[in-house]
């Protein structure tokens, strides 16, 4: 079997997983040791906060609806137990949109939910 020398893929993969450390404090961004454990460690957390950044936009959502919706005289659970139970298929995302750039929109949304307050407001027709 021939020899194999690995001196220009280890310099190759050494240089890599440093250029990649760049800019990192102490040991991690000169020892290739720890340069690739906080490539992992980093790598690890990159991936979990891309989970949790879809959960702090849901959650930033529903606030936004429920400051709307208070200011309208309701509660956010009564609203969204409305359009559940009308079958009006509005995500938060798109509720919260409305709330801030279409507000009378997002009142006649509200008064279709049929929410008690709002059923004494007189019924608006809503034209799409």
């Amino acid at each position: 079997m021939t020899r194999v020398k690995k001196g220009v893929n280890a310099l190759k993969s050494r240089k890599n997983t440093l250029r990649m450390v760049k800019g990192y404090r102490n040991g991690r961004g000169t020892k290739q040791k720890q340069a690739f454990e906080a490539i992992s460690h980093a790598g690890t957390y990159a991936f979990a906060h891309r989970k949790d950044k879809k959960g702090d936009a849901r959650r930033l959502w529903n606030v936004k609806i429920s400051y709307a919706v208070k200011e309208l005289g309701t509660s956010y659970s009564k609203v969204m137990g409305g359009l559940i139970k009308k079958n009006i298929l509005l995500d938060r995302k798109i509720l919260s949109t409305l709330a801030l750039e279409a507000p009378e929109t997002f009142k006649k949304i509200v008064e279709m939910a049929g929410t008690e307050e709002t059923a004494k407001a007189p019924k608006v027709k809503v034209t799409a």
